[in-house]
């Protein structure tokens, strides 16, 4: 992500800074389809968030890690891969995962 501020100063106080970043072409696009379904520009909902940030010292929604990412789980996944690799497992089909037509 590349950022880039620019401070605009009038008699030495800040009133407006420009801040540009890099985001993938689909997240703006995703992104901006449904702020303006809710009437937000790209700035507006930019500028709710960081405000709510700086009010509240915080991230405004949870954040979470993946828990299929956690030690243990990658633990097993690479004790299966080498049972597979070294043939005293092999790979069998289930029904647990759905699969999008």
């Amino acid at each position: 992500m590349y950022i880039q501020l620019d401070i605009i100063r009038v008699k030495g106080v800040i009133l407006m800074t420009q801040v540009n970043f890099r985001i993938e072409d689909d997240i703006k696009i995703n992104a901006e389809k449904a702020l303006k379904e809710m009437g937000l520009t790209m700035s507006t909902a930019i500028t709710m968030f960081l405000v709510k940030v700086g009010r509240e010292k915080r991230i405004p929604f949870e954040v979470n890690v993946d828990p299929f990412y956690n030690a243990e789980n990658i633990a097993e996944l690479e004790r299966r891969a080498i049972s597979i690799e070294n043939g005293t497992s092999t790979m069998k089909e289930h029904d647990l995962l759905e699969v999008d037509d």
